[in-house]
């Protein structure tokens, strides 16, 4: 079954990595994950770490490994502003293994209360995603 489409961009620090007309986008929200369609309610959601699914069609998916951000939905349009959204494919596996053992090592040596702890968990959340990715695609 065909859907209306609607327009997406997905932008980030580095510049635009998408812009195209899609039937639907599933990405994943602080509060859990969510699919979004033309003429959806509108929505304003942080972002966390997950796999961006962008359906320009039922059979052409483009994929991204996505870092947290900003979605926003209004007037038929969807905006994604992202830290950072790779297609999976680019991910290189053993970097992101070393990042997430650094994170790691800094979780662990940071007081808990403290700005370097919160930091160090969300790059340990991110690498851990990009790399689950990663390891599937």
């Amino acid at each position: 079954m065909a859907y209306e489409k609607f327009p997406v961009e997905v932008l980030t620090p580095d510049g635009k990595v998408f812009d195209d007309e899609v039937e639907q986008v599933s990405t994943r929200t602080t509060v859990g994950s969510i699919g979004v369609l033309a003429h959806h309610e509108p929505v304003l959601a942080m972002l966390d770490p997950a796999e961006l699914r962008l359906y320009k069609t039922e059979t052409e998916v483009v994929r991204f490994a996505q870092a947290e951000g900003y979605m926003q939905f209004a007037e038929n349009r969807l905006l994604l502003l992202v830290e950072e959204a790779h297609p999976p494919d680019e991910l290189d596996v053993a970097q992101l293994r070393d990042r997430l053992q650094e994170a790691e090592r800094r979780l662990q040596e940071s007081d808990e209360d403290s700005e370097k702890h919160r930091t160090a968990e969300r790059d340990r959340d991110r690498w851990q995603r990009f790399l689950e990715i990663a390891e599937t695609a």
